[in-house]
């Protein structure tokens, strides 16, 4: 390729690194391996308590006989604005979303933003206008927040936190760990749309990627899913994609995960750019899909359930959980080979939620 179809690759990826036990690298917020490293060896011990130990996607805890959900998350995305979205809507969907993962009904959320000296008023309007109709669309209220401003050069214009609470008003257990034989692997729909979508909108690509991200709120999804069938496992497969997601449910629920590789969508856009740089599809972030481990008999009923909402029009089958080997993703590749999808090791793209 000439110097004017080469991607811009600089910067994209960290491979595989040394061990870095003195340092904090961007493979530490990679969503994978080194992330989990880190919260392990880190933050576990310090923290501990069963919420936090349970390692899902919001801690749950009882109040007065109300189980609720709790989750928090920044938001750092560059840049601020991307095809189909903003770090507005990110922020909010994405803590409805972890709170929805849980089964719970999200309510409340809470918004601090880092202002960087010299951003635009009219930027950060637009940012809080997508926060509202983010909001609004998921029905939860942002009820309290926080401003502060640093230095030029300090904050890339705008970091965004929420945190969000939310009440279970179901009597059954919905978590990663409860991942059984013989279960159904559903996915939501095609996977990759919102890392590929950023990394086009940074112009990165090298070539134009009519991709658009997947951002949305997810609640309502899940409600139908809900009405529909018995759920053991709910997660959004964000930083480190499907492939670091399904490994940590295979962890904790010491259960196998085996994929069909040519049930699993990805949109042909995705694929190509993925091709192009060297990705797995399987590893690039989404924040408008989900994953979720079905009781067997229950598949059809929720697949369907989903098919008639928003959100889950393009929901598929794409595998199913057995006993062995404990803690192991496989793919049944479409040649008919098996092999080992591993959880993501380094940081692939840096800086996409």
């Amino acid at each position: 390729m000439n110097d004017q179809t080469t991607p811009h690759l600089e910067g994209l990826v960290c491979p595989i690194p040394l061990r870095h036990d003195e340092k904090i690298v961007m493979g530490h917020g990679s969503g994978g391996r080194m992330s989990h490293e880190l919260i392990g060896r880190l933050f576990q011990e310090p923290f501990d308590n069963p919420a936090l130990r349970a390692a899902n996607d919001a801690g749950l805890v009882s109040v007065d006989g109300a189980r609720l959900a709790i989750s928090t998350d920044s938001h750092v995305v560059w840049p601020l604005f991307f095809p189909g979205g903003d770090i507005g809507r990110l922020a909010v969907c994405g803590t409805v979303n972890d709170l929805a993962m849980m089964g719970a009904t999200p309510l409340y959320l809470t918004a601090g933003f880092i202002l960087e000296e010299g951003l635009d008023v009219s930027l950060l309007a637009q940012v809080v206008l997508s926060m509202q109709a983010a909001a609004a669309e998921a029905g939860v209220s942002i009820v309290a927040g926080d401003t502060k401003v640093v230095q030029r050069g300090k904050a890339d214009g705008l970091y965004i936190n929420t945190a969000g609470v939310g009440v279970l008003r179901h009597n059954g257990t919905i978590a990663g760990d409860q991942a059984r034989p013989g279960d159904a692997v559903i996915l939501s729909g095609p996977m990759g749309d919102h890392g590929i979508a950023v990394l086009s909108a940074r112009g990165e690509l090298g070539f134009e990627a009519d991709v658009v991200s997947d951002v949305a709120p997810l609640n309502h999804l899940v409600a139908a899913m809900m009405a529909a069938g018995e759920l053991h496992v709910l997660r959004d497969p964000t930083r480190g994609g499907v492939a670091t997601t399904l490994n940590e449910i295979a962890r904790q629920s010491a259960v196998a995960v085996v994929l069909d590789e040519r049930a699993i969508p990805v949109r042909p856009a995705v694929a190509s750019a993925c091709e192009m740089l060297g990705f797995d599809p399987l590893y690039v972030a989404n924040e408008g899909k989900l994953l979720a481990i079905v009781a067997a008999e229950a598949a059809p009923a929720v697949l369907a359930a989903m098919r008639a909402t928003r959100y889950g029009e393009e929901a598929v089958i794409i595998g199913r959980v057995q006993a062995a080997p404990q803690g192991r993703v496989l793919m049944r590749t479409s040649i008919g080979s098996t092999r080992v999808v591993d959880m993501l090791a380094g940081e692939m793209l840096p800086r996409i939620c």
